[in-house]
């Protein structure tokens, strides 16, 4: 990235004091992309001695020449004020701390209030895990520019803590498992829980659609206007017989 636009990154953004917590975040960004970040977490090695390897010597070379480029761009974004004050100061690591000293209870306070919300951030089942995850990542990445820090496992366990209960039997057996993961990978294995469990329920939806429809043919189609009406009762139909029969027909007992 030309000088330039660095430039013009922090000028837009210059450390006046209330907005110590966004400058922090613009330097982080500017100082990662040119390479010189390591010179606010590194300690300066030690000056190489007379007929030390190479090796020592590009390292310490490498540190010195870092903090200065890091220290012009902390000087040139700053207001005139800070910029006197601090423009003695030989190291960047003097720099910052006098900073913190200055300004970090903005970082405590800002800092306090991303745990709050990351902690009482809980995912309901409508909610996509990777947008649920990719929130939490973001609050944690937060914490760490605010001057907090949680180690890898406890982040791993922050998020598997606040995952909806349908992610339940996943948090089981990861914590059974102990898998040694990343955030990154963990969101890439509970994006494939996810899939199975969105698949598995159409599957299931299927087989009761299949069912259903299999009950229906079976059933026997009774009329509802069939259904009130009595059956039909045939009728007998008497036959009389004429009287020239019956006279003939007598009983012999009765004459």
């Amino acid at each position: 990235m030309a000088l330039s636009n660095l430039s013009s990154i922090l000028k837009e953004n210059k450390l006046v004091g209330e907005n110590y917590n966004d400058w922090i975040r613009n330097l982080n960004l500017v100082l990662v992309a040119e390479g010189h970040k390591f010179v606010l977490e590194e300690e300066c090695p030690q000056r190489p001695e007379e007929g030390a390897d190479k090796a020592q010597r590009v390292a310490y070379d490498k540190w010195v020449k870092s903090d200065e480029i890091a220290r012009c761009y902390i000087l040139a974004s700053m207001s005139n004020v800070l910029q006197h004050q601090h423009q003695t100061m030989k190291t960047v690591a003097e720099i910052m701390l006098n900073l913190k000293e200055l300004f970090g209870h903005q970082n405590r306070s800002a800092r306090h209030l991303v745990i709050k919300k990351l902690m009482n951030a809980r995912m309901t089942d409508s909610t996509l895990v990777r947008d649920h995850i990719l929130a939490m990542m973001g609050h944690l990445a937060e914490i760490e520019t605010l001057g907090g820090s949680l180690d890898a496992d406890s982040q791993l366990d922050t998020v598997l803590h606040i995952l909806s209960s349908k992610f339940e039997k996943f948090r089981l057996n990861f914590l059974m498992v102990k898998k040694d993961v990343t955030l990154a990978k963990l969101l890439i294995d509970l994006q494939a829980a996810e899939l199975l469990q969105k698949n598995g329920s159409e599957v299931h939806m299927a087989e009761v659609r299949a069912s259903s429809s299999e009950v229906k043919k079976k059933k026997r189609f009774v009329p509802k206007k069939a259904a009130n009406v009595a059956p039909k009762v045939k009728k007998l139909k008497v036959k009389i017989l004429p009287k020239e029969l019956k006279s003939k027909n007598k009983c012999f007992k009765c004459g």
